[in-house]
């Protein structure tokens, strides 16, 4: 299996949320945690708790009659760990506290996690029968004991993880037409036993899966985008059902053998910014602010961030030895360059690189763009069609609205897109004086009128 090829981008899943800055379990916002991705006990999800038990993923994929999928199932299993302060004469009694020092260290009472994996591999197509593939791991109880520098016991360290059960099925069924294409089903449940029905989230957590995504391979067939598939697959995959996940294709460019199906919208070929030093636990993180918030600490703080989790302590050891150079390429990069014809060459004043005024190729006031055969320009009315995929919510208001294009521009993918403001707004000439537009793409506009 290459999932080497897609674990960088699968850690990141995994760990999202895990433990967020200022990294310390009194934090405010590490009291309700794991928020991606969490497979509850099916007991405790049907009498009315706050977590779905399963989730499913589908996808489709173009195969001869002789393929195999290889997949990986991960999630963390939370494991409690407690802290227990040496009592009486014998230091053999222990009561639990929420943190003891020793010696000029803390150690925290937490929830802390464990790395699970369960592989599997099944053959695809017209003679492929469904498969359930049943899991556990056992219950497990570690004790450390915290010594001080004298010699003595101070306390002790109890962990604790409670035995989990769980379940992937996988099916496949061939789809009518021309091209083989074969359905995809994986699902995922958590069987573990549970006669809590009123327990609290926190305490069901620990017989719960978290941050659960699967990896697929395929050997004899490649995989289809489920984000931007071709024209003759768009049925085929307008017809799957992912539940509570989002499956996409991993691995470089162009590769279609590798799927990523995760808990949190992506989009296909993921990756982590090269100029990330390590993990932050946020995959959406700006790795520089972060950093320089993390240099904020006080030192009490930083020693409770160390005392809370070990990936906590090794994030605060990374920022304090981050070499300058390090932080320097942490402020930004330039990802695509294109050559820019500048308007006066012997002008000193011309404008900035950065400025459209700087590109003789880029003409926002009279540049046009072919939409459904119409020439679309400053000027041109159009009416809005937010894309389903692309769009957010404010754009999906403005679904029908009638609005007058402001100029063409280009982003930084040279792909084309429309400046507009709606024709029926009162503001629209105060948007316009101030340069304050709606951005759409060609495809997300019908045109109405076209300029003079």
């Amino acid at each position: 299996m290459s999932f080497e090829r897609a674990s960088k981008i699968a850690d990141a899943v995994l760990y999202e949320g895990y433990l967020l800055y200022p990294y310390r379990a009194s934090a405010r916002k590490n009291q309700v945690r794991w928020q991606f991705g969490v497979l509850a006990p099916r007991a405790w999800s049907e009498a009315g708790g706050s977590e779905h038990w399963w989730m499913q993923t589908e996808c489709v994929v173009e195969t001869n009659r002789k393929a195999e999928i290889a997949g990986r199932v991960r999630f963390l299993q939370l494991q409690h760990r407690i802290v227990e302060q040496a009592s009486g004469d014998s230091g053999e009694i222990y009561r639990p506290v929420d943190s003891l020092e020793a010696d000029g260290r803390l150690f925290s009472t937490w929830d802390e996690a464990v790395e699970r994996t369960v592989e599997f591999d099944q053959l695809i197509g017209p003679d492929a029968v469904e498969r359930a593939i049943d899991f556990d791991f056992p219950a497990e109880r570690d004790i450390e004991r915290i010594a001080t520098l004298s010699g003595s016991c101070a306390g002790r360290i109890v962990r604790k993880l409670r035995s989990l059960n769980g379940r992937i099925a996988i099916s496949s069924q061939p789809l009518a037409g021309e091209r083989r294409l074969v359905k995809l089903r994986i699902r995922i449940e958590n069987l573990t036993p549970s006669n809590e029905a009123g327990a609290s989230r926190d305490n069901v957590m620990r017989s719960s899966f978290a941050s659960v995504h699967t990896l697929l391979e395929i050997h004899g067939g490649e995989f289809l985008s489920m984000v931007d598939p071709p024209a003759w697959a768009m049925d085929a995959v307008a017809g799957c059902e992912n539940v509570r996940t989002w499956p996409v294709l991993a691995g470089d460019e162009g590769d279609r053998k590798l799927v990523l199906s995760a808990p949190i919208i992506l989009y296909d070929h993921p990756r982590v910014a090269p100029e990330s030093p390590g993990d932050l636990f946020d995959a959406t993180e700006i790795d520089e602010i972060l950093t320089l918030r993390t240099m904020t600490l006080t030192e009490e703080e930083k020693r409770e961030a160390r005392a809370s989790d070990a990936r906590a302590a090794a994030i605060i050891d990374r920022v304090d030895n981050m070499p300058p150079e390090m932080l320097d390429r942490l402020h930004g990069a330039i990802r695509y360059l294109r050559t820019a014809t500048t308007k006066h060459d012997s002008d000193t004043s011309a404008a900035p690189w950065w400025d459209p005024g700087a590109d003789a190729s880029v003409s926002p006031e009279t540049d046009q763009v072919e939409v459904a055969g119409a020439r679309v320009s400053k000027g041109s009315l159009v009416r809005l069609r937010p894309g389903l995929r692309r769009a957010d919510a404010q754009d999906m208001f403005l679904a029908g609205k009638t609005a007058r294009v402001e100029g063409v521009f280009f982003d930084v993918e040279d792909k084309q897109y429309l400046a507009v403001t709606l024709a029926d707004d009162p503001a629209a000439e105060i948007y316009q004086w101030h340069g304050r537009f709606l951005y759409f793409y060609p495809d997300e506009v019908e045109p109405l009128e076209i300029a003079p």
